[in-house]
């Protein structure tokens, strides 16, 4: 079910009504929260809500058996089963494909004439998300970083939180499990933020990314034509905006729908195209995800504990396998890849030289970073290597030559769209819309507020899955 369909508005109205109902005590409607998400994620496809049970049903086991026992051999064991089960789903329904095909090109290579069938693998929705949310619960289990959940219940409904369950953010169980003890029921402040916050991911997703941008995007990185540099750039700009638009606006919903239940869930993005490095930027791009790569990869590999030497190199892992975590495709490995090398340029500029960041200087290095992180999303989107070298070719004046897809309308049209989105990262870097909400005058918000709803009725025909559901 999509967040952006009629359909999940009526879902949502239901699950309101039966959350806020006086009949139900909090047990009673936790159960309900519980069933609706597996409701939510079943209307997608039914069978493969085997998957979240199986998941659910082992980590909560070994989840419990990591904490009480003391026998070291028997916890690994209980670790190992946890990852071997979520890694396992994983590697077959996300990269057994992926992995075959690799197979085969390499049997062929060593001279074998090795061709199987291909198999018909369909990727459960949200299921990185989800594994990865589920295995950061068994790791700190194992660690003791944070006691086990009090209940099965407790503990299936962090697993499955509707909101964000196919496409985060990716929270901790420390964060959402202990929600769920007390009952919780958002004032009317809160749901009425929460309903504006629906509202502007649902804007952001339905309005920005399908509409306006979406189409640009999809002509540049669709075309086989080798395109002039003007165009190439504006697919690459418009792209990026897209997918700011599209995975923003998910979690933004995500946020929103959870205060309207008095369920606070972290932020995911803080303006990350206002970022001066990528070290800065990934404190603001998927931010749960980053975190989730720190602590649970980047720290255990030696983070920066173990000379510098040791540091590039955990960084570098991690990014590789960041980038190899958001799709089944080498254009992904490398993508994960060139910020993997970002991060050491950076960290090996800033152990040489010395700049004291203003607003100017901050300004110019801000739009250095997005310029790179442009190039690095050519390979995100591009279907095959050959695809991203003719448009990044074209961007960098290598093909003077490249035909033009694009009206004139298409690229004024991105330009305004991408740099006002540039202009207001950079302008709210250090604040947040709930600040900057509380300080404008109650009509302006409300006709703000007024025109994102028209903007949307007017536009819901035209909306599309959000891109970040195939990770």
């Amino acid at each position: 079910m999509l967040f952006n369909s009629l359909s999940f508005i009526v879902f949502l109205v239901i699950v309101l009504g039966l959350y806020y109902s006086k009949i139900f005590n909090w047990t009673s409607k936790k159960t309900m929260l519980l069933l609706s998400s597996y409701v939510f994620y079943a209307l997608w496809n039914p069978p493969l809500i085997l998957l979240l049970w199986v998941s659910t049903l082992v980590d909560w086991k070994a989840g419990n058996a990591l904490y009480k026992l003391t026998d070291q051999r028997k916890r690994k064991l209980w670790l190992l089963l946890s990852m071997v089960v979520n890694l396992g789903f994983l590697a077959f329904f996300k990269y057994g494909g992926f992995l075959l095909e690799n197979f085969t090109i390499m049997m062929n290579l060593a001279g074998f004439n090795y061709h199987p069938a291909i198999p018909d693998i369909i990727l459960p929705m949200g299921i990185s998300f989800y594994t990865f949310q589920t295995m950061s619960y068994t790791i700190d289990m194992y660690y003791k970083r944070t006691p086990p959940a009090k209940s099965f219940l407790d503990f299936a409904l962090f697993v499955t939180f509707f909101p964000q369950l196919v496409a985060g953010p990716i929270v901790r169980s420390s964060e959402l499990i202990p929600q769920f003890y007390e009952p919780k029921k958002a004032t009317t402040r809160k749901f009425l933020w929460g309903t504006f916050l629906l509202t502007l991911g649902l804007f952001e997703k339905v309005v920005m990314a399908d509409v306006v941008l979406s189409s640009t995007s999809d002509a540049v990185f669709g075309s086989e034509k080798v395109l002039n540099i003007i165009d190439a750039w504006s697919g690459t700009l418009a792209f990026s905006g897209q997918i700011f638009f599209d995975f923003a606006g998910y979690s933004t919903c995500a946020i929103g729908i959870a205060l309207m239940l008095g369920i606070k869930l972290p932020d995911n993005f803080r303006y990350p195209y206002a970022a001066i490095g990528f070290t800065d930027l990934w404190k603001r791009w998927h931010i749960s995800l980053s975190a989730w790569l720190r602590d649970y990869l980047y720290i255990p590999l030696g983070g920066n504990r173990r000379g510098i030497t040791r540091t590039y190199i955990s960084l570098m892992l991690t990014m590789l396998l960041g980038g190899l975590w958001h799709g089944a495709a080498w254009t992904f490995v490398f993508w994960g890849m060139l910020h993997g090398l970002y991060l050491i340029v950076e960290r090996y500029l800033r152990s040489h030289i010395k700049i004291k960041i203003n607003a100017w200087n901050g300004f110019l290095l801000a739009l250095l970073t997005y310029t790179f992180v442009n190039i690095s999303w050519v390979f995100f989107r591009a279907g095959d290597f050959q695809s991203a070298i003719n448009i990044l070719s074209s961007m960098f004046f290598i093909n003077p030559e490249g035909e033009k897809i694009l009206s004139s309308l298409d690229i004024i049209k991105v330009l305004i769209v991408i740099g006002s989105l540039f202009l207001t990262h950079w302008f709210m870097r250090n604040t947040s819309v709930k600040c900057v909400a509380r300080k404008i005058p109650w009509w302006l918000f409300s006709i703000f507020w007024a025109i994102m709803l028209i903007l949307l009725v007017i536009a819901q025909g035209s909306s599309e899955q959000f891109i970040y559901f195939q990770f």
